[in-house]
């Protein structure tokens, strides 16, 4: 067990062995099968490079492909145009070999792009601070949570609404495991959120999080649920689809506390589940609370632009056993590339990919409604909507498939009384003819 670079000694070890109360390292291994301890590697002979490639290209052609399928899949993780420019500038190997920018005096290229970063999501959610991303939405979600609990002495309940993602909401409840936090709210999967706040908000509430738009698509004006949340003087917490927001009114206007969200649609391609960008963001008087890294702007002794670490909770660094978190790093590249992705679309380009999303997604709507056996169950909808099918889901995906199409997600899988449901997703990349292809394929399978 000597390694060249870990300054222990042997009486080093034998100190940290007998504290823990074993004789020797290999006692650390014996709840492992022996046979399976340092196995026999069975590798096929080496390629040449030029076969290896061939190889690869083999196995690449076998694969279903964005390029070649049409996709009308989404739930969590959407099919949007990344410009050209996104890749060019985040392959500059000064944005993607480096990591932590610790030492401003040397980092200040990254820092900066992390500021732009923090300041877009600002202007995009309504809120006043964000800090540099977090693993993904679902953690975004769960670390929002723990803000609003943190924010009180006395509460320890989150209201959950029922069609938070329900990958959000596994992930919170794996967050909460063991800090006694009572999670309602989800029990009843077929209860409005209305119904749900009805019965258990209270002054024992430390946080409300929803979703706008919801896992179905729904969007709804939160409005009064914000007065509802701030009335029991609770935390107000919205998680957001980004591309949404180019088109409708941001979570910090309607009275959110905290936005969190998936930001893969800000220039990151689905790349078979991630990696992947969570949005975080929140009013002023929580950023002391807010985890994760936060860049600021200064000037240094000469008056000079510069940007820093700031206000940095050092406990989830050095101080594990006073963390209120464990996210001390922060999804830079990704974050880098919504950072490009934003400045390239602008304002006006961001809306118009809301608009394409949204009424491309109202077009098949409606044509797939107008189908005998199909039933659309969405009222108010951004890019994604709900269908009833006259036959299950995965036989319709199935048939779908055969097409070169990505049919909808299968939501009887997370809420049971849906059954027999598909969420559709719609995004400007999507043409007519896709969409009216997807319209006659389901038309068929009713057959």
């Amino acid at each position: 067990m000597s390694h060249r670079y870990i300054p222990n000694t042997d009486a080093d070890r034998a100190a940290m062995l007998e504290t823990i109360g074993v004789k020797s390292v290999d006692e650390l291994f014996t709840d492992i099968p022996r046979e399976a301890l340092n196995p026999a590697i069975d590798l096929p002979p080496a390629l040449s490079e030029l076969e290896l490639m061939r190889e690869l290209g083999e196995m690449s052609a076998q694969d279903a492909n964005l390029s070649e399928y049409a996709c009308f899949l989404g739930a969590g993780a959407y099919n949007h145009f990344i410009p050209a420019t996104v890749s060019h500038l985040i392959f500059r190997t000064e944005f993607y070999t480096a990591y932590t920018p610790y030492q401003a005096e040397i980092s200040q290229g990254t820092l900066q792009t992390i500021f732009e970063y923090q300041s877009m999501i600002c202007d995009l959610t309504g809120m006043d601070a964000a800090n540099a991303s977090h693993y993904d939405g679902a953690t975004a979600a769960a670390e929002a949570a723990i803000l609003a609990i943190n924010s009180f002495r006395d509460r320890a309940k989150m209201i959950v609404a029922p069609t938070l993602h329900p990958q959000y909401r596994a992930t919170l409840r794996t967050y909460l495991a063991g800090q006694n936090i009572s999670v309602v709210g989800d029990e009843d999967l077929t209860a409005s959120l209305d119904a749900v706040l009805a019965k258990h908000l209270d002054d024992k509430t430390a946080g409300v999080i929803v979703a706008n738009p919801d896992f179905l698509g729904e969007v709804r004006d939160l409005h009064s649920i914000a007065e509802q949340v701030h009335a029991a003087g609770a935390v107000f917490i919205v998680s957001t689809y980004p591309i949404s927001l180019g088109l409708y009114q941001p979570p910090g206007e309607y009275g959110a506390d905290v936005a969190v969200g998936e930001g893969q649609p800000l220039g990151n391609p689905t790349a078979f589940g991630g990696p992947y960008l969570g949005l975080y963001a929140c009013k002023e008087k929580f950023v002391r609370r807010m985890t994760g890294r936060l860049i600021g702007q200064t000037v240094d002794t000469q008056g000079r632009r510069g940007f820093v670490l700031t206000l940095q909770a050092r406990e989830q660094h050095i101080r594990r056993e006073k963390a209120t978190s464990n996210i001390c790093s922060n999804e830079a590249l990704c974050a880098l590339a919504a950072s490009v992705y934003l400045a390239a679309m602008g304002k006006r380009g961001l809306r118009k990919v809301a608009e394409l999303c949204h009424q491309k997604a109202h077009y098949a709507a409606r044509e797939i409604g107008n189908l005998p056996g199909y039933r659309v169950t969405s009222h108010e909808f951004f890019n994604e909507f709900t269908v009833e099918c006259p036959r299950p889901v995965s036989e319709i995906n199935r048939a779908l498939y055969a097409k070169k199409i990505f049919g909808g997600y299968d939501v009887g899988k997370d809420y049971p009384h849906l059954k027999n449901t598909m969420l559709v997703a719609v995004t400007e990349m999507n043409t007519r003819q896709q969409i009216d292809t997807l319209v006659s394929a389901l038309n068929e399978v009713a057959k």
